[in-house]
Formats: structure tokens, sequence, C-alpha cells
């Protein structure tokens, strides 16, 4: 009965549009009251949750991304991007894919990555003759790659959420390959469709061109050299290369490009603190309901109905992945996280998946889930970016999810796409 209360409460939350966060810490509350305990206990299990040293990584992560945005680093980064691959047939889509890959290794946020990419480059394509719907989709869909390539925040979250047994240093390795086999995806999937409607390929500036634009932007991409080089490295740990990421990118935006004014210091500030306030609470509440639902055995109930469907190996995988799939389309991604972390990853090990495998599967799972409604994030930032109406977006966005759908095949079926890497280090 405890557990149908607090699947309701939280259910009835979602539904009328409460924020995911507070629904969470009132549907452990109440299960809480409901058990008789203390109704300390909702906020010891929260402070609990958030009182972790490693977690002190992602302010930095989120800081050190606020000032590439509004620093000028997208704009470099672009350019660097057009003048190597926008002489493609499409060539503006594959310079926002791979911009996106290269930002999304900085920023570590799909949002981020809408917002700095999506207004310079929607317009633009725009412009050029390319739709509306298919400039949004490009860059909402490209955008996931900030969450797999490292540095990125949900790789901390997920280590925090199976128990700190997980090397984050081990899964922004495993992060690497994946992140560019969905972009890859992607831009043939962008390709195919540039070619379809004849959209234009952009002249080939010359080689001395692209030099210049990679030495404007390299050292931009340095900075998350410093994050994950440091954490590899073993110089720092993760939360001091975030802090030294952080001040490097504003040393660099501040005196290098001298490209940060104080309004857009006190913008990337205000949004590193609001952005962090959202993350730790809904850290913290979600600690409390996975404390409820490991109470209730919900890991152990599951993983015995999903084996007592089939104990194939292929199986199981593909129906964890369903699940997140469904999941992440009316859930917030961090709080999937550490909601979904506990009851599959035991599942995932006992079939013997390796964890930091799971973990980018999660990743990459739960990152199409901001692209979808009715919780989209990433679709709804960009189409407001793009000025383009949501149903619109949907009716051309499937060759991209399918696009993200094969990537994800992989990760999950194939182990050394995302296990290569660190078995090399």
């Amino acid at each position: 009965m405890g557990l149908a209360i607090l699947l309701a409460v939280f259910g009835i939350g979602v539904v009328i549009g409460m924020p995911v966060a507070f629904a969470m810490g009132i549907a452990a509350a109440t299960a809480f009251y409901y058990e008789g305990f203390p109704m300390l206990i909702t906020f010891q299990r929260a402070t609990a949750g958030v009182s972790v040293f490693s977690l002190l990584a992602i302010p930095f992560f989120i800081f050190a991304g606020e000032i590439m945005l509004h620093g000028g680093i997208a704009r470099r980064l672009v350019g660097f991007a057009s003048a190597l691959v926008g002489h493609f047939k499409g060539g503006l889509a594959m310079v926002n894919i791979f911009s996106s890959m290269l930002f999304g290794g900085i920023s570590g946020s799909a949002v981020a990555d809408i917002s700095a990419l999506g207004s310079l480059l929607i317009p633009v394509m725009k412009e050029r003759g390319y739709r509306p719907d298919y400039a949004v989709n490009v860059t909402v869909t490209s955008s996931i790659a900030g969450i797999v390539i490292p540095p990125s925040h949900n790789m901390i979250i997920f280590a925090v959420a199976a128990g700190g047994g997980i090397s984050v240093s081990k899964l922004f390795l495993a992060g690497v390959l994946p992140g560019v086999l969905m972009c890859f995806c992607l831009a043939v999937a962008a390709y195919v469709l540039a070619v379809k409607h004849n959209y234009p390929a952009e002249r080939f500036p010359g080689w001395a061109v692209v030099g210049r634009s990679a030495a404007d932007a390299i050292p931009g991409l340095i900075t998350a050299v410093i994050i994950v080089g440091g954490t590899l490295s073993g110089i720092f740990t993760v939360t001091e290369s975030g802090a030294f990421g952080a001040i490097y990118a504003l040393l660099l935006t501040t005196f290098y490009y001298r490209s940060l004014s104080l309004k857009s210091f006190v913008a990337a500030v205000v949004g590193a603190v609001r952005t962090t306030a959202m993350v730790m609470i809904l850290i913290a509440f979600a600690s409390s309901f996975a404390y409820l639902l490991a109470l209730y055995q919900v890991p152990g109930k599951l993983s015995e109905l999903l084996v007592a469907v089939s104990d194939n190996p292929i199986i199981i995988l593909l129906m964890i992945n369903v699940i997140l799939l469904i999941l992440g389309m009316i859930m917030d991604m961090a709080a999937l996280i550490l909601i979904c972390t506990p009851i599959f990853l035991p599942i995932a090990k006992s079939i013997g998946m390796d964890p930091t495998q799971f973990g980018i599967m999660l990743l990459v799972n739960l990152g199409l889930g901001l692209c979808t409604p009715p919780v989209g994030t990433c679709l709804f930032v960009g189409c407001a970016v793009g000025k383009v109406k949501i149903e619109d977006a949907l009716k051309s966005i499937w060759p991209f999810y399918i696009a993200i759908l094969a990537a994800l095949i992989l990760v999950t079926y194939v182990p050394q796409v995302s296990l290569l890497l660190p078995s090399m280090f």
C-alpha cells in the first residue's frame, strides 16, 4: 500500500504540472507519514543525498559552461566547424552537428548547446533556404551530444546514484566514442535529407582559413582538456578539475578573447546558480524517493518480473531500454538517473553488463527523452529559439530519432563502443 501511495502522489504531481523535484519530495513525505516514520526523515534523506563531495564538481562544470556560453566560445567553434565541414551537401547542418560535438564537450549541457548554437545557426540556416523544422531538428537532436561527450555533470549524478563505486574518469572516457558515433549517425541522417531537399553546400574557404579558425577555437577546447585530462591523469580530483576548468574559462574569455563583459558575467553567474539549484533540489528529493523504492524492494521485484518474461540478456536489455524511453518522455533526466540507476543497474550487472557501459546506455537513452514530448526540454527550447511550432518539428524529426536509436542499439549491444577507450588507459 505504501508503494501505491508513493507512486500515486508522485504521478498526480507530475500530471498537474508540478515540478518533478517537488512531486518526488511530497510523494516521499506522504509515504513516510503513511508508514509512521517521523517527517524529519524526509529531509534527512534529502540532505544526505546532496552531502556527497563529488557533487561539488557539478556547479563548477555548470559555471564553466555558462562562461563559455556567454563569453563567445560558441561563435568561434561554429567558425571552425564551418570552415572544416561546411562544404558538404547540407553543409550548415554538418556545421551544426560538428559544433554541438565540440561545444557539448565543453559545456556538458544540451540546453546550453541549443541556446548558444541554435541562436547562431538556426537563423542562418533559414536564410540559406533550409526548412525551419529541419534546422530546429538538427539543433535539438545533436545537442544531446553534450550529455554523453565529457565533461558531463550527468555522469557525476550517475556515479553518485550507482553508489559511488564507478569511476567518473572512466565514465568520461567511455562517453567519447558513443558521443562521436551518435553525431556521425545524425550527420548521415542530415546528409540524406539534405540531398533529398537539395539543400546547399557552402564554399570551401581553403586550408589557411581552416587553420586560422582552428587556432581561434583551440584555446576554448582546452577547457575540456583541463577537466577531462586533469581527472584522467590523477593530477586533480573531479571537483578540482571542474574548479580549474571554470577558472581557466573565466580567464580565457576575460583576458585572452576579451569577449566577456560585466553584463555577460552576471548572466553567466545567474544561469549557473539557477541551474545548480535545480539540479541539487532534484538530487535531494530524488534521494528520499529512491530510499523508499529500496525500502519497498522495487529493484528486486522489477528484476524478478523482467526475468520472468525472459532470461535472454538481449531481451532484458531491450525491455530496459523501452522502459527508459517511455519514462524519458514524461520525466526530467536528472530525476530519472537518480531513480532508475538503483533499479536497473543491478539487473544489468546480473546479466553481465559492465556498469560503465550501462551508464553510457542510460545517458544516450534519456538524452533522447529530452527531444520527445511531453517533457522534451531540448525540443521546447529549440522550437522557441527557431520560432517553430512543436507539432511541425515532430512531423519531420523521425529520421533523427532513428539515427539516435541506431547509436543506442550499438552502445547497448556492442560493449567495446563504450569500453574501448577505458580499457586502453
